[in-house]
């Protein structure tokens, strides 16, 4: 007996958008629910999807407000929010709130398919909590606080370790500077400490630390760690 198909909701004031991701999404075989409006969404959310698509611009609700309330509402949901272009402080505002990633408009279906799965994924590895991470030739060992690069162990200080670690249990999602400031310093909001740290991090852990593979930045926003293999 096959699983049921995903179910995802798509929030979208724009009836083009959300013929489109329906049609794109469907043909993945996921089973699609959309509201025009904040209000519609709420009551969609009782239907207890398994992942939300979310525009942020709507008519009868500041998108931004609208996710606040979603995460209060379930905390776990998957949200992946759709963005208009140079719109960053909004980016910014929705990560920072618990959005998992952010596409931005006008966007294509193979790209948001793909933020769809690593943020699917990313669920899935906070709910298992895997001891050990592996995406190509990284991997880090949760418990036994061991870095490889292939073979090869890899010094890390205590700060890069902690970085690394943070990255890795939000593996595949935007993570702002400021969420990473906070976790790491808590009383620090220069992001300049942060960038000296991603550098040396990438460094020991990059093929080529100029052209990053595993540690991705996110322009003005933050960055965000390749998703598991």
């Amino acid at each position: 007996m096959s699983a049921p198909p995903l179910r995802v909701l798509v929030v979208d004031d724009e009836p083009p958008i959300r013929k489109l991701v329906r049609m794109g999404l469907s043909t993945q075989g996921y089973h699609v629910i959309d509201a025009p409006n904040a209000k519609t969404a709420l009551a969609l959310m009782e239907e207890k999807p398994d992942l939300v698509i979310l525009d942020l611009g709507l008519p009868d609700m500041q998108g931004i407000e609208l996710l606040r309330v979603m995460r209060q509402r379930n905390e776990a949901v998957p949200i992946v929010v759709l963005s208009s272009r140079g719109d960053e402080a909004a980016k910014v505002a929705a990560l920072d709130l618990g959005a998992d990633d952010y596409v931005t408009k006008p966007f294509g279906m193979d790209e948001l398919l793909a933020r769809i799965r690593a943020a699917l994924r990313h669920q899935l590895q906070v709910q298992g909590e895997r001891p050990v991470f592996r995406a190509g030739d990284l991997s880090v060992d949760l418990v036994r606080r061991i870095v490889k690069v292939g073979d090869n162990e890899v010094k890390l200080s205590p700060k890069e370790y902690e970085l690394l670690r943070v990255l890795v249990q939000h593996a595949g999602k935007v993570l702002t500077h400021k969420f990473l400031l906070k976790e790491l310093w808590d009383d620090l909001t220069d992001a300049q400490y942060l960038r000296v740290y991603v550098r040396q991090l990438r460094q020991k852990v990059e093929p080529d630390p100029e052209r990053p593979h595993y540690i991705l930045t996110e322009t003005g926003i933050g960055y965000r760690l390749r998703p598991p293999d």
